[in-house]
């Protein structure tokens, strides 16, 4: 929804000013709290100028990674709760700080992605797709008669069409080939949630039609098999 993607926008943007308001105030305070102390302020500019050489060079990944959380803030690659592929990283974004983006993955672990490297890899955000593809291919018997394959087919696309959950203005089922063991019918369907456990559950109902289907017409899948020929001498 327009308004939920708003506020989780929103969200991102705050935690990105949260961090960068922290670090600055962090910054001031302690020139502040020198100052107090005594500290001249002329000789501690110049004393961080003189060391500024020094810190820049001992601080090149924070200057990267600053570079690249302005590079996130600015092009917007993801949002907060995004489901995302990043490199190696598959999960659910959670965080994006000063330094780092925290993505949550599947088995729960979290994983620390620094921002200059997020800024420069290739991002697939599953967040924003508009539906989930799931294509397979049904092996059939090679003994199955051409009328019992066309019936099959017309039969799984009705079972597409009269699901809830799947698109029935876009889906492909077709006999497509000749495999090794079987005679391959491809199936590619969108289903309309984007939730992992809803879409899995959309699969089963989906899995049990053509089952159902394929008992009805005596339909048999196929499985691999070896033919083993003996040559007597």
């Amino acid at each position: 929804d327009a308004q939920e993607s708003r506020g989780l926008g929103d969200v991102y943007k705050r935690q990105i000013l949260n961090s960068f308001f922290t670090g600055l105030v962090i910054v001031i305070g302690i020139f502040r709290l020198l100052i107090l102390f005594g500290v001249d302020a002329t000789t501690m500019l110049a004393g961080a100028t003189i060391g500024g050489l020094a810190v820049a060079l001992a601080s090149q990944d924070t200057v990267k990674n600053l570079i690249g959380t302005i590079m996130i803030f600015l092009d917007k690659p993801f949002h907060i709760k995004d489901w995302i592929e990043a490199g190696e990283v598959v999960g659910t974004v959670e965080k994006v700080g000063f330094r780092s983006t925290s993505v949550r993955a599947a088995d729960t672990s979290v994983y620390q992605i620094p921002n200059s490297k997020l800024s420069e890899i290739v991002i697939n955000n599953k967040g924003l797709r508009l539906f989930r593809r799931y294509n397979t291919n049904l092996g059939l018997r090679y003994d199955t008669p051409p009328e019992l394959i066309e019936a099959f087919v017309k039969g799984v696309r009705q079972i597409i069409i009269a699901h809830p959950e799947t698109r029935s203005d876009s889906f492909n089922v077709e006999f497509t080939g000749f495999g090794d063991s079987a005679l391959l019918v491809m199936v590619n369907v969108y289903f309309k949630s984007l939730a992992w456990g809803i879409a899995q559950s959309s699969k089963h109902r989906l899995h049990i039609a053509i089952v159902k289907l394929a008992k009805e017409l005596g339909v048999d899948f196929a499985f691999p098999s070896t033919t083993v020929t003996t040559v007597s001498y």
